[in-house]
């Protein structure tokens, strides 16, 4: 991941320093909540454009939370690998569901197509599951872009359209705000890396049976 490097140094540094009232169950719960910051600051976008910034606080508290729980189990030694993997996931599904609904709610990017990004990002979140089973290691980033960086692309986006509105532009099938256009390119990337991506990978599996076949 690009943010790696920056990133795990950052939360070996914060399970540290972390009271020993905090764990990983409870920092699962901060994750939720930021989602549901999140969700709730894009839906009240429509009465008041500063709500951005609640939202972009939203992904902070969610990255906290996210990141660290598993973390922090590890650092602790008080690993739950299968209760810790199904649980992180399943949450991380509805997270993604509070996210990408809530962007819809907003004035700036239809639902429709917020829910189009939500799709392949579910997409993606699958095949990273699937091959997970099939490989036993498990790729939770594609181009060095995972969630954290996501996080921080959107943060970035909701910093933009604070400043410089969401502007329309016309295209040759009519008009569409930057905002719709910038979410539907992330939708359009998303599917065409989980076709991309599932065909290489069914066509290596492919090899592996037939070679442990052949033996």
């Amino acid at each position: 991941m690009l943010l790696g490097p920056l990133e795990r140094p950052a939360l070996q540094w914060l399970c540290a320093r972390m009271p020993a009232w905090v764990n990983s169950d409870r920092l699962t719960v901060v994750g939720v909540i930021g989602s549901l910051v999140t969700f709730f600051s894009y839906w009240l976008t429509n009465i008041d454009r500063n709500f951005l910034w609640l939202a972009s606080l939203g992904f902070v508290i969610n990255w906290f939370g996210d990141s660290l729980d598993g973390t922090l189990a590890r650092y602790r030694k008080e690993e739950r690998p299968k209760f810790g993997f199904f649980i992180d996931h399943t949450i991380d599904a509805i997270s993604q569901v509070l996210v990408f609904t809530g962007l819809g709610l907003s004035p700036y990017v239809q639902l429709e197509i917020a829910l189009l990004a939500l799709i392949g990002y579910l997409l993606m979140s699958i095949l990273a599951y699937v091959g997970a089973f099939v490989s036993g290691k498990f790729k939770i980033s594609y181009a060095k872009i995972g969630p954290t960086e996501m996080r921080l692309i959107a943060i970035l986006a909701n910093t933009l359209f604070y400043f410089v509105g969401n502007p329309i532009i016309k295209i040759a099938l009519g008009s569409v705000s930057v905002f719709d256009l910038v979410i539907l390119i992330i939708a359009v990337v998303l599917m065409v890396a989980f076709i991309v991506t599932t065909a290489s990978q069914a066509a290596h599996w492919r090899e592996v049976d037939a070679r442990e076949r052949d033996r």
